[in-house]
């Protein structure tokens, strides 16, 4: 079962929607890129951006940004409505959100998973040799960062949050020179202990019950900043992203869970 905990951002986190999600970012086409933005038109040579930016507060005033690397199903409907939880649940915190579109709308369709036949397993694998190595994706991140910074100044402070896939991608960048303030892993895939040891900021980790539990002990055990390590023992691998079922009532009240624990981190630490 998962560990339970009391969280304060559980009163201001709505109830995940069931079904059709509709983001609430808008997507334009600029130079042939398709880009979702809530206000100023972005264009970046290497990537796509989806942003989401806070309903009350606006650009100009919010001083916090997560940064969303997802996970290899892409633009997923449970990412995008967790996207927006993050942005807009706690009107007295809001931030500012980014997920860019590293696989540029090719993203692995989600039904080669699982990997049970070796066309399956072969074409992960040369997924995972190609766009989504996670070597080459984690190389990005800090010139992405650093041009938004650039287009939005009144941000002072970034975190990140990476989902399965992106959860390596997060450990890879939070390490020395990282720019990040804090960084969180949603049931995080390819978990090293030895990652753990370089985290630079302090970091949230929710894992499900597929993870195997001696990687998220040995990882918590080689942290040496802040942390939270959660396990949610009674979900599948995926539960907060694409492979979440928000028709199913306890996935949905743990998902929403989930991201009341991620927003109590970032309200710490961002």
């Amino acid at each position: 079962m998962a560990q339970h905990g009391h969280s304060q951002a559980c009163c201001t986190v709505p109830p995940a929607v069931v079904g059709d999600y509709t983001a609430k970012g808008t997507y334009i086409d600029l130079d042939g890129m398709r880009v979702c933005t809530t206000q100023s038109l972005l264009s970046f040579m290497d990537s796509l951006l989806l942003t989401y930016e806070p309903d009350t507060t606006g650009p100009s005033t919010a001083t916090s940004a997560i940064f969303i690397i997802y996970d290899i199903f892409g633009f997923s409907p449970q990412a995008l409505q967790g996207a927006d939880i993050l942005a807009h649940a706690d009107q007295n915190h809001q931030y500012q959100v980014f997920m860019p579109d590293f696989f540029k709308g090719k993203p692995l369709p989600l039904s080669v998973f699982p990997p049970d036949t070796e066309e399956k397993k072969k074409r992960m694998g040369d997924f995972f040799a190609g766009p989504a190595s996670p070597p080459d994706t984690a190389k990005k991140v800090p010139d992405l960062v650093k041009q938004l910074g650039q287009k939005y100044t009144g941000l002072q402070k970034w975190g990140s949050l990476g989902m399965c896939w992106g959860g390596k991608i997060v450990s890879l960048t939070s390490q020395s020179g990282t720019p990040f303030s804090a960084s969180a892993e949603v049931h995080p895939a390819m978990v090293d202990p030895n990652d753990a040891k370089g985290f630079k900021v302090p970091v949230c980790m929710l894992a499900s019950g597929d993870e195997n539990p001696e990687d998220v002990e040995s990882f918590k055990k080689n942290l040496s900043v802040e942390n939270h390590v959660e396990t949610f023992g009674d979900q599948v691998h995926g539960w907060m992203a694409a492979r979440g079922d928000l028709k199913n009532e306890k996935v949905r009240s743990e998902y929403e869970r989930g991201y009341s624990v991620l927003l109590d981190f970032y309200h710490k630490h961002l």
